[in-house]
């Protein structure tokens, strides 16, 4: 099972995976039963040789899967059934047939199937306890958006503070990174993907809501409230006048908006949590385009092109935020950080007095803090100030190491000294 948000590569990824094999290809689009398999019949009747399915095609599911079985007797075969969730939704019996086919003749047979999706609560549910293929799936793979360095591949041509940008405004998704003309300005592609009625990145907000189906009535009043920087539930509840609390849960589910906490706490005990939309292309839709929209339609993108431009420095600071914390675990995968990191995250307090720090990085097994961090969307930031602000920060923190060392990013240029420097550069390098 792949699965993961639209856009996020899982179709290309299995037809890389695919190439050179012996396959079978089916896109549930929410056709009529009837309908869907004799598509289906279509794509298998290069491999089904025991039957013309041009005159015979497939009655069900089960005499599709008996087909496709006997396809595979003497060669393996791989079916992939893209976006499953579709299937599903006009086929409630398909997950069943497919449980009583691989208890059936399970490993013995060589077909294998491939079920994909973008609506991430179905796919989950779909392997859920007492769901009919629970236990029965060999492999689980949840794709995510790429990381900054793996999104900087997709944008060669680029000096690495304009992949920053990029990457804060459309996020890891592969399809978006390449629509991008790394041959024009920044402002030359807003105005063609986000400034001009029916633009590709202007209608993409409201398909990556509409994919998951309504999260609720009050969910997009919710996304909405968390993107304007109600970030707290009692924050969320004044904006929507409603208590937002099984919302939350369900757009954290459908992972939409993630939840978080001070890094030194337990997220499962503390009830200091904020929330923030999960994804910095949603972010950008919702904070910066979505409040432009209808005047878009109607052709004012010229003029609106250039205060969504000259919003975007103040959008891009808690982006770059998290593009700084997710080099922290790069470095911390590769060993660089030193020994038993258990943690990187940010950490926040308003007692005795409000204190806020961008990243944390705990060691060992009593979570100590090893090195403090700092990240400011500017295009020169001094280190020598921000090292002190951080000594300073360092004394509201549960645990501290011996040692501590202080990281401080920007976005071109990091003047001062700090045990460890960072720069776009460093970050967006494939």
């Amino acid at each position: 099972m792949v699965w993961g948000r639209r856009r996020v590569g899982k179709t290309a990824l299995v037809q890389r995976f695919a190439a050179g094999r012996r396959a079978v290809f089916h896109t549930g689009t929410r056709r009529p039963v009837h309908d869907e398999l004799r598509i289906l019949s279509h794509a298998a009747s290069t491999v089904v040789t025991d039957r013309d399915l041009a005159v015979n095609s497939f009655r069900d599911w089960s005499d599709a899967m008996d087909s496709l079985i006997r396809a595979a007797d003497h060669e393996p075969l791989l079916v992939v059934l893209d976006e499953f969730p579709e299937l599903v939704e006009v086929s409630p019996e398909l997950p069943s047939v497919l449980r009583a086919l691989w208890d059936g003749v399970g490993a013995t047979s060589g077909l294998r199937l491939l079920l994909c999706g973008s609506a991430v609560r179905t796919m989950e549910a779909t392997q859920a306890e007492r769901a009919p293929l629970y236990g029965r799936v060999d492999l689980s793979l949840l794709l995510h958006p790429f990381r900054p360095h793996e999104a900087a591949a997709m944008l060669p041509q680029l000096p690495p503070p304009e992949r920053a940008l990029i990457w804060g405004i459309v996020g890891g998704v592969p399809l978006y990174l390449q629509w991008w003309d790394q041959g024009r300005s920044v402002r030359e592609n807003l105005a063609e993907l986000a400034c001009r009625p029916g633009a590709p990145l202007l209608t993409e907000g409201q398909l990556i809501l509409a994919t998951e189906g309504q999260a609720g009535d009050l969910a997009g009043r919710v996304l909405f409230a968390v993107a304007a920087g109600r970030t707290r539930h009692n924050e969320i509840a004044d904006a929507i006048r409603a208590d937002p609390t099984r919302t939350l849960d369900r757009l954290v589910e459908l992972r939409l908006l993630d939840r978080v906490v001070p890094v030194t706490e337990d997220p499962r005990r503390t009830r200091r949590r904020v929330y923030r939309v999960a994804d910095n292309f949603l972010a950008f839709w919702l904070g910066v385009l979505s409040a432009h929209l209808v005047e878009i339609e109607r052709g004012l993108g010229r003029g609106i092109l250039s205060v969504v431009a000259e919003e975007l420095d103040d959008f891009m600071g808690l982006r770059f935020e998290e593009a700084f914390r997710s080099h922290l675990r790069r470095l911390a995968e590769r060993g660089e950080l030193g020994r038993d990191v258990v943690a990187i995250g940010p950490y926040w307090t308003a007692a005795p007095e409000p204190v806020e720090i961008d990243a944390v990085v705990l060691a060992g097994r009593r979570r100590e803090a090893v090195l403090l961090g700092e990240a400011k969307w500017a295009r020169r930031v001094d280190a020598t100030a921000l090292v002190h602000e951080l000594a300073v920060k360092s004394s509201h923190l549960p645990r501290v190491g011996a040692g501590l060392r202080f990281a401080v990013c920007g976005r071109e240029e990091v003047r001062g000294s700090a045990d460890l420097v960072i720069t776009a550069e460093d970050i967006f390098s494939p």
